[in-house]
């Protein structure tokens, strides 16, 4: 397969899994303030800034709203066109992927995404997200939802599918561990505190995980047992277990070499944090910080999507281009991957 059309399905892919995980995100705060019968304006803005934080755009969401509370939040993760991020950027950048592929997609695949485009370039879109957020944000995961479901059901096992999932599974690993991020980063004292134990609950069911949850921990909700469910079970799709496992799968399916082994970096660096998760404990995340825990999670996400492309997008004559990589946690050659793509939506 051309790298071109490898990086084109792994980004469409993963695009729309971002703008799902985002929405579910949002509705994590969404649902939280729906079970609480009295909080303030003060407190409801003090519960949507870390979802800033989690995602890592606070920086550039201070520069456009330099006093911006939860509506500039919700906003600003939804619909805004400045941050590259939000849930509409995603899916514009998701659709033009496809477009540059269009002959490796079915009708109902390419339908569906540019239905989900248009909508969210409409002012229905923005007449939606002011009237009802959650029901916008239910709007987005039920599109995501078909979309991904006419994939599996549309398309062949081959090549194209193997990199369409390892998008979706390197999204949606990176987004669970910043949706349980989201909570290293509310009050711990005062009376905002008392919220965190239905933000635990809120963020079962934004997962998709509360039967899940409740079939194996026999409703249990405690912060230990969801943090052990979302990262270390083996069964559940969204956990990042599961969801290294695949990936892990997939870079061997495409590389054609057995799993146990490596050939490239890639599942050099994939089969190192699987083996670290299969093996590893809810006991050893709870004696440490779980936000640096999880920060190290996501600076191992970032190494094994650099090493995908490098692999198999990065041509040899191109590499005096990528930026050389620094020690911090944000990818410079994700960085620089996204920016050649804006540019290409551009042209």
């Amino acid at each position: 397969m051309l790298s071109r059309v490898a990086n084109a399905l792994y980004w469409m892919v993963r695009n729309v899994e971002r703008a799902d995980n985002l929405a579910r995100m949002l509705e994590v705060n969404e649902q939280l303030l729906l079970d609480v019968d009295h909080i303030d304006l003060p407190r409801i803005d003090a519960f949507w800034r870390p979802i800033i934080m989690s995602t890592g755009d606070e920086e550039l969401f201070d520069e456009l709203y330099p006093d911006g509370g939860s509506h500039e939040i919700i906003e600003f993760l939804s619909l805004s066109p400045s941050n590259p991020n939000s849930i509409r950027s995603c899916i514009s950048q998701a659709r033009e992927n496809a477009r540059t592929v269009r002959d490796q997609l079915s009708e109902a695949i390419w339908e569906e995404l540019n239905g989900l485009y248009l909508f969210l370039q409409s002012s229905d879109s923005r007449s939606l997200l002011d009237a009802n957020p959650q029901h916008f944000h239910e709007t987005i995961r039920k599109s995501a939802n078909v979309f991904n479901g006419i994939i599996s059901s549309n398309l062949s096992r081959d090549e194209a599918w193997d990199f369409m999932d390892l998008g979706r599974n390197m999204e949606r690993a990176d987004k669970i561990t910043r949706i349980l991020d989201f909570t290293t980063f509310l009050p711990k004292k005062g009376a905002e505190a008392s919220l965190i134990d239905h933000h635990w609950n809120a963020t079962l069911r934004a997962c998709g995980a509360r039967s899940s949850f409740q079939s194996r921990f026999r409703n249990q909700p405690t912060p230990k047992n969801i943090i052990n469910f979302l990262i270390f079970d083996r069964d559940f799709p969204r956990s990042v277990r599961f969801c290294i496992d695949s990936v892990d799968a997939a870079l061997h399916r495409i590389s054609a070499s057995q799993r146990g082994s490596f050939t490239t970096e890639a599942e050099r660096a994939s089969g190192r944090l699987l083996a670290s998760l299969a093996y590893g404990s809810v006991d050893e995340v709870m004696d440490q910080d779980l936000h640096d825990y999880l920060d190290a999670l996501q600076t191992q996400f970032n190494l094994i999507g650099e090493e995908i492309f490098r692999e198999y997008v990065l041509l040899p004559d191109s590499d005096e281009s990528v930026p050389a990589i620094p020690g911090e946690s944000i990818s410079a050659v994700v960085a620089w991957e996204i920016q050649q793509q804006q540019q290409q939506q551009q042209q």
